[in-house]
């Protein structure tokens, strides 16, 4: 007698834990696409930098102040000094796109 009971019983929970399992996949598949969003720029260095890479490597835009360049290059310039481990070939496109930003360039100014 309570075999019956407890197949039954088995076969209903297995009944709604499907239809719960379906309907969470519906809602999931419904669900607005979440929009990727990069936090690095991807690629290289160009030859020449430009201003609008120079505002990228030191996070700021195109059009900032002087003041906030040289803010923005001295936060990079810490994180990336090479007496503090960093690179030279980075301090150097740290300093580089400084000097862009403050329209102070005279070649491509990297030594690399």
């Amino acid at each position: 007698m309570a075999t019956p009971f407890l197949a039954g019983l088995a076969v209903a929970a297995a009944a709604l834990a499907g239809r719960y399992g379906l309907q969470a996949w519906q809602a999931f598949k419904a669900r607005p696409p979440k929009p990727k969003i990069r936090k690095f720029y991807e690629g290289g260095f160009q030859p020449t930098m430009t201003k609008r890479e120079a505002a990228l490597i030191l996070g700021l835009r195109e059009n900032a102040t002087p003041d906030k360049v040289r803010e923005a290059h001295r936060k990079v310039m810490v994180a990336n000094h090479p007496d503090a481990g960093g690179s030279h070939y980075l301090a150097s496109k740290v300093n580089e796109a400084k000097d862009v930003m403050l329209g102070k360039t005279k070649g491509s100014g990297s030594p690399f």
